[in-house]
């Protein structure tokens, strides 16, 4: 609320010496506003792109949820600092047109009506989002303005395809990756991936004295973290992603999740890459879609098992162990390295995502929600659907998951994917020294427990 305040004040004060019909025109002037979300670029962005090309002069804005802030204990998230970061490289970019992002720090419905007082807004311009707390937010939104003669328009964006665009012969959801990849393909084409031309229309934005946005102190966290994780895309890691990904010691992955899910980097403009360049990274990408197709018509997963008879599972859920697992002190050399990485990066390599969670749920039988939720909280990149749809099938419980007898050896996944200990090593300074501890739990005993928990869950 303060922000917009502090920009019309700006405004005004600036305007007033051009006379009242010049202040009266901007109050009144029409305006659309394009609302940032997960769609932090202004390049190739399908909902500012008909934003800009609606007639009306735009307003570019980002609210910082308070719904979302309020809940996060963590107050050096790197999340919100990415956010943060972001949004100040959109400011910039906008002040050399002339223009500047209106950032809020309330709640969307409060944000909204803050800016239907101060501005005379006749549409609103903004992209989908598949998550059932989003959906409920757009709803909100949408009623709101809808009263207020104001059009909402949301529009595909951090997809190739969404909901209902790939789809069984009967017009049911699939529920397995392979045919529905099959599909994905079959109906990919180059208009797919065509980018939307926005610059050509970047004058279409609000002339507007820019404001500052608001600090990260100003909107109750701090600025410890330092690194961007922008990278660009590296072709030659593209062409070879097919041979390096599984060996996290290498720089062998494309680092692009982390921008795929704040929108720093358009989807369709990495999939053109990868259907160019190698098709396993594409198939990466149809699995991205994949989940949140799964998430959109199967919202129970978020906090359920997408196989119900998987929530008969009783798990041990032993909090001590719980939380050696958290602070990469298992025993269990590869787990402990993934862990340490991702308390201290933000980040994980994905074959090792697998087996920790694997771990989690089989070696130590802990409800896999406790360990969806502690990446949820230290994951740079966390997407829920990806996030979800990632452990359930390593517990077994999602749909085309691995099937629950398959437990990953921690021992045979490093002796095939960090042979030489390079990952462990840089991970687990006091690795081969009485420091290191003993294992928790022995890996035979600890895989029949699980065989025979699960049976008797899944005979019910």
């Amino acid at each position: 609320m303060i922000n917009v305040f502090l920009c019309n004040l700006i405004k005004y004060i600036a305007l007033i010496c051009m006379g009242k019909s010049s202040v009266h025109f901007i109050m009144q002037q029409q305006i659309s506003i394009f609302w940032f979300r997960r769609d932090l670029r202004l390049d190739d962005n399908a909902g500012l792109y008909h934003a800009l090309r609606s007639g009306h002069a735009v307003l570019p804005i980002f609210i910082f949820d308070t719904n979302i802030l309020n809940g996060l204990e963590n107050k050096t998230d790197r999340r919100v600092q990415y956010i943060h970061k972001s949004i100040s490289d959109i400011q910039e970019k906008l002040v050399r047109f002339g223009s500047g992002i209106c950032v809020l720090n309330t709640t969307p419905i409060e944000g909204f009506k803050e800016l239907t007082n101060e501005y005379n807004i006749v549409s609103v311009y903004t992209n989908h989002d598949y998550e059932p707390y989003a959906k409920t937010r757009d709803a909100e939104i949408r009623t709101f303005l809808e009263e207020k003669n104001i059009s909402f328009y949301t529009y595909k964006d951090q997809v190739i395809f969404e909901k209902n665009e790939v789809l069984k012969d009967n017009n049911t959801p699939y529920t397995i990756f392979t045919p529905y990849s099959k599909r994905w393909r079959e109906k990919l084409n180059d208009f797919y991936l065509q980018p939307y031309p926005t610059r050509k229309y970047f004058n279409s934005f609000l002339k507007q004295y820019s404001t500052p946005i608001p600090s990260m102190a100003d909107i109750g966290f701090n600025s410890l973290f330092t690194e961007h994780m922008s990278v660009a895309l590296n072709e030659t890691l593209v062409r070879n992603y097919d041979k390096t990904r599984d060996y996290p010691a290498l720089d062998g992955t494309t680092k692009m999740s982390v921008r795929l899910r704040f929108g720093t980097i358009s989807i369709r403009s990495l999939a053109a890459e990868a259907k160019k360049l190698n098709d396993t990274l594409l198939n990466e990408l149809i699995w991205r879609d994949f989940y949140q197709m799964i998430l959109w018509h199967f919202p129970h997963v978020v906090n359920g098992s997408f196989k119900k008879e998987y929530d008969q599972i009783k798990w041990r859920n032993n909090e001590k162990e719980f939380e050696l697992w958290c602070t990469g002190k298992t025993g269990y050399p590869i787990v402990d390295a993934g862990m340490r990485q991702l308390n201290q990066t933000g980040y994980m390599h994905n074959r090792v995502r697998m087996v920790t969670a694997s771990f989690l749920t089989k070696h130590l039988l802990i409800d896999w929600r406790w360990g969806e939720a502690y990446f949820a909280e230290n994951l740079l990149d966390y997407d829920l659907a990806a996030n979800n749809g990632g452990w359930q099938w390593a517990v077994g419980s999602g749909c085309d998951a691995a099937p629950y007898f398959r437990i990953f050896n921690p021992y045979l996944q490093t002796k095939k994917f960090d042979p030489d200990l390079e990952y462990i090593r840089q991970w687990l300074p006091e690795y081969d020294t009485p420091a290191y501890p003993q294992p928790i739990v022995e890996h035979t005993v600890a895989r029949e427990r699980c065989l025979d928990v699960y049976k008797k869950a899944l005979r019910k």
